[in-house]
């Protein structure tokens, strides 16, 4: 059996401790846990009078994390559950002082390094991928019970593969002789399904596969805009939504429901008074995302794609 070494770089780690302008006598949150490392610098901040909700639904995370914020443990609420429950825990918790929301949406280093867990195909293991080891989607149920169809819109959708069709009719020519069952057998379907040409260099031909199916076992995508939401809508003036991306969906979703919350009146351009209330409710900060600077870059090549956004609760 595996020990749980929860290795995890935390990506951007001074610009959101900056980001989130922690204050004595509010209430933060970290969506993404991980291995504790935002945690930590948001814990060593804050005040006698400040609190830090951590949330992973990686009971991995959960355990290390615990761990290394023992210190701190009298100030710090774990919550072991999909950050997509936020505005629940939030309400169940009568948080009334919500000062600070951050969310790194990256997979966690010790997920893709772990063997069992299934996300890497760079090690040869039983298809999961599931950031919640309770849960009973997995990558094998996706590959071998979705339908061709289905499979080609993930693989396109997820992952901008241009080859999806090819790979979604490979996987399922396939399975009908025989269940897929490892990465193994998957990164050798979807590299046969690629032509040579477009296999030589660049990344590796399973890379944008393998993402699409964890989005879809995870439905990472899905709780993007509830939480920035729910983060704004129990927020207090002053407080800061900072939110890290990795892909170009994710950071759309941000961007996008950013923009609609600093949306104003929505009456007809005709109406000679406002009657529909509706006022701005945030101001965004990064007009630009922040990204990794050269040191951080150099530390750690997995963060080249982070981009943080960050915005204020008017």
């Amino acid at each position: 059996m595996e020990s749980i070494v929860f290795s995890h770089y935390s990506v951007l780690l001074n610009e959101c401790i900056e980001a989130l302008n922690i204050r004595n006598g509010y209430t933060y949150v970290d969506c993404t846990t991980g291995g504790g490392g935002h945690s930590l610098e948001i814990a060593k901040r804050l005040g006698p009078d400040s609190r830090l909700i951590c949330f992973d639904r990686d009971s991995d995370a959960i355990e290390a994390a615990s761990k290394r914020l023992a210190d701190y443990r009298e100030k710090i609420t774990f919550v072991h559950a999909n950050f997509a429950s936020l505005d629940e825990v939030l309400t169940q918790m009568k948080i009334d002082n919500l000062g600070g929301v951050l969310a790194d949406l990256g997979c966690s280093s010790y997920q893709f390094d772990t063997p069992s867990r299934g996300f890497s195909y760079q090690h040869n293991a039983p298809l999961d991928m599931r950031m919640d080891k309770t849960s009973p989607l997995d990558a094998e149920r996706v590959v071998n019970t979705y339908s061709e169809e289905a499979l080609k819109k993930i693989l396109w959708t997820y992952g901008e593969e241009k080859f999806a069709p090819r790979i979604a009719a490979r996987i399922v020519a396939e399975r009908e002789k025989h269940p897929i069952k490892t990465t193994e057998q998957l990164v050798s379907i979807i590299r046969s399904a690629i032509p040579s040409s477009a296999r030589e260099g660049g990344h590796h031909p399973a890379k944008r596969s393998f993402q699409a199916i964890r989005i879809e076992v995870n439905g990472e995508l899905d709780a993007i805009e509830p939480t920035v939401r729910a983060a704004v809508s129990h927020m207090v003036p002053g407080g800061r939504c900072a939110f890290i991306s990795f892909q170009s969906l994710e950071d759309r979703i941000i961007k996008e429901t950013y923009r609609d919350l600093t949306g104003g009146c929505t009456c007809p351009k005709d109406f000679p008074i406002c009657v529909c209330g509706h006022k701005p409710q945030i101001e965004i900060l990064t007009k630009k995302p922040i990204l990794p600077g050269a040191e951080e870059l150099a530390a750690n090549p997995r963060s080249r794609s982070a981009k943080l956004r960050v915005a204020e609760k008017k």
